[in-house]
């Protein structure tokens, strides 16, 4: 792969060899712990580094994939060719002005939430437990217990395919269930603007840590998973729909229908990617067997089988 090699090359008269990881196993950079490795991960800190990595993906025509804390992905068994640029932590900055925050794209969604609390901002109280990056919230409108990351996002930089940089109002974002712009025009979320509310913070508290227990007494917390693993389908709830097909603790290989909440797929230890594929692929036949309802996966598939 002389272009890939060529890119990496390059790439190191800027970036520190510690951010350039070759062969990187995905299982150590996703919530699933599944995965197969990319043959180079990139760690930007900065968008305008994210632009110079880009530029470069471009003249040497290299493969690309963009991911965010590793929530929400299962990465395919044979892994992720060319670069992989993952936003997070370097690029989790967060700072208030009044009552605007802002927020790098790999900052998690439960730090911001804890953040703005510290500064008597509300808003964001309903992210608290959603596991994953301001990035992955803003591509996929993130949202739970009644909030939805539509509402208070003001403004979003992105870098485009050709490695410049793009400002959107949040009028330009095309936010629908689970959408965003960026599904459609592949731009990188690099950095984004919320405009929140002056909250007391004792209010402020008190409903993220009923919206914490809420979470933590429903959901499988404590095995990897990638998130709720299903769309809601209309007028439906998947959990429940494959909880009434007797589906909850029904294993292939690895991957499990979690005991706890049956929305979730759950790696019990050593799953690879084709048992979490097998698995979904059981559950929607059925489903759809029982209830006539399809299922669709929220989980997005990444790399090679």
């Amino acid at each position: 792969m002389p272009s890939l090699d060529n890119c990496i090359a390059k790439l190191k008269t800027f970036l520190p060899a510690e951010r350039i990881l070759i062969d990187a196993p995905m299982s150590e950079q996703t919530t699933f712990k599944i995965g197969g490795p990319a043959d180079c991960l990139v760690l930007p800190a900065s968008i305008n580094e994210v632009e110079k990595i880009m530029q470069l993906v471009n003249e040497y025509a290299v493969l690309c994939t963009i991911i965010g804390n590793g929530s929400n992905i299962l990465v395919l068994d044979k892994g992720i060719r060319g670069i992989v640029i993952k936003l997070g932590a370097e690029m989790s900055g967060l700072h208030c002005e009044g009552e605007k925050l802002y927020a790098g794209c790999g900052a998690l969604l439960s730090d911001a939430a804890k953040f703005s609390a510290e500064h008597l901002l509300t808003g964001l109280e309903f992210a608290v437990g959603i596991p994953g990056s301001i990035g992955g919230a803003i591509y996929m409108n993130a949202g739970a217990y009644g909030g939805e990351i539509k509402n208070i996002v003001t403004a979003v930089k992105a870098v485009n395919k050709n490695g410049s940089i793009v400002r959107y109002d949040a009028s330009a974002l095309d936010f629908g269930y689970r959408h965003s712009i960026f599904q459609e025009n592949e731009n990188i979320i690099c950095e984004i603007e919320f405009t929140l509310q002056k909250g007391k913070k004792n209010e402020i508290i008190t409903l993220m840590d009923d919206l914490t227990e809420k979470r933590e007494s429903k959901q499988p917390l404590e095995l990897p998973s990638a998130g709720s693993t299903f769309k809601r389908p209309p007028g439906y709830y998947a959990g429940t729909l494959i909880d009434q097909t007797g589906l909850k603790g029904f294993c292939v290989g690895g991957a499990q229908i979690s005991d706890k909440h049956a929305g979730f797929v759950v790696n019990t230890g050593n799953a690879t990617a084709e048992d979490v594929l097998r698995l979904i692929a059981e559950v929607q036949r059925r489903v759809y067997e029982k209830h006539g309802v399809k299922l669709y996966p929220e989980v997005r598939l990444i790399g090679e089988k």
